[in-house]
């Protein structure tokens, strides 16, 4: 979802970053309210005025979302679920999740927080637009209104029942409390998710006959963001309910190809890469030990002319908790990790010893597998 992100400070324990895509949207938000927003509601202000307006109103709305994503996070902390920050982007803001509630009503209190804080922020604002309304400039009071107004918009557009909005989550709860079932609830809320963004599309191609080109693209933009994520949501709770406890050792390769450390690498490209087309080998020093491992990555660091020169012990990677796991583990974890650290091949050791390889075609094999058994095409996960 997110590209190059910078991380901006922490509040209460969350880091709190910036999408680089955030800075399409901060410029867009500063130029629509200095141009248009400040001068049609409070004409007559010199051209500077607004400018500051402009950029006062868009700082304190990024602030206002900060407080909504950051109530997100504060309740599921209370509930245990494990948050990986907040990231502002282009379509707003979102709190990032390691993984799905555990019960419909940490679900519930989690989704529900995000429109009440904004609901309040709007009311504070709105308190302290009223009591210096009288000796404040019209500059500053427009700024105070506009913001109170914007994050009751805000409460307002993500109680809509459409996931994975808050609203979205909100229903999903109700659902997963009255179904028992958290796959079927999230793929019902996550259908009119879709039916929402697709009524956005609907509504941005409708945009375009009365002139609004500008306003045409955001809403096409957004329509397709949320057809996206509701379908990317569905597809995560179903993965996570056919591979959780499921371990590797079911499906793992107990004959991994490996190579030895004392190998060019030009010998290793050759016989081994092209050969077997693995992005990544285990590394043997002995016949029970594991020196580490070798992919792709660490050939591409030498200079192709030196490959005869160099072996592979000179490039091999130690073991680490990001390229090894038990057979025991379970395969939600071994998809995480291979997320996290965009390895595709994980080893599988077991005291000390190399016993098998999982690849992430292993894992989608699987999860294929799985869901045909259980009626579910995997082609059916993109119908949400």
């Amino acid at each position: 979802m997110f590209g190059r992100r910078i991380t901006l400070f922490k509040l209460f324990g969350f880091a709190v970053r910036i999408d680089a895509s955030w800075l399409i949207i901060a410029a867009l938000v500063t130029w629509t309210l200095a141009a248009g927003v400040f001068p049609y509601y409070y004409p007559g202000l010199p051209g500077s005025h607004y400018l500051w307006m402009g950029m006062a109103g868009a700082v304190l709305l990024f602030a206002s979302i900060i407080v909504h994503e950051m109530s997100h996070s504060l309740v599921a902390r209370r509930y245990g679920i494990p948050m990986k920050g907040i990231t502002l982007f282009v379509f707003g803001g979102i709190a990032e999740m390691d993984e799905e509630p555990a019960d419909p009503n940490s679900e519930f209190m989690m989704a529900i927080a995000g429109p009440v804080a904004s609901i309040v922020t709007g009311f504070m604002f709105y308190g302290i637009e009223q009591a210096v309304r009288s000796p404040a400039p019209v500059e500053a009071t427009g700024v105070l209104a506009y913001v109170s107004r914007i994050n009751w918009l805000l409460a307002v557009f993500n109680l809509i029942p459409a996931f994975p909005l808050d609203g979205g989550r909100v229903l999903r709860s109700l659902l997963w409390h009255h179904h028992h079932n958290l796959r079927r609830a999230t793929r019902t809320a996550a259908r009119i998710g879709g039916i929402f963004g697709g009524l956005m599309i609907a509504y941005a191609v409708a945009q375009l006959f009365f002139g609004d080109f500008v306003g045409a693209v955001w809403w096409f933009l957004i329509g397709m963001f949320l057809r996206s994520a509701a379908l990317s949501s569905y597809e995560h709770v179903v993965v996570r309910a056919v591979l959780q406890g499921e371990p590797v050792r079911r499906f793992m390769h107990r004959e991994p190809d490996t190579v030895t450390p004392d190998i060019s690498i030009e010998q290793f490209v050759n016989d081994y890469i092209y050969r077997y087309h693995h992005r990544m080998f285990p590394v043997m020093a002995g016949p029970d030990r594991l020196a580490g491992c070798v992919s792709t990555e660490e050939v591409k660091n030498v200079p192709r002319e030196e490959w005869p020169a160099h072996r592979v012990g000179e490039i091999v990677k130690p073991c680490s908790s990001e390229n090894t796991i038990t057979p025991e583990t379970d395969s939600i974890e071994a998809l995480r990790l291979m997320q996290r650290s965009h390895n595709t091949r994980l080893m599988v050791v077991e005291n000390g010893r190399v016993v098998g390889i999982v690849a992430l075609k292993d894992l989608l094999g699987f999860l294929n597998a799985k869901l045909s058994l259980e009626g579910e095409s995997p082609a059916a996960l993109h119908t949400v």
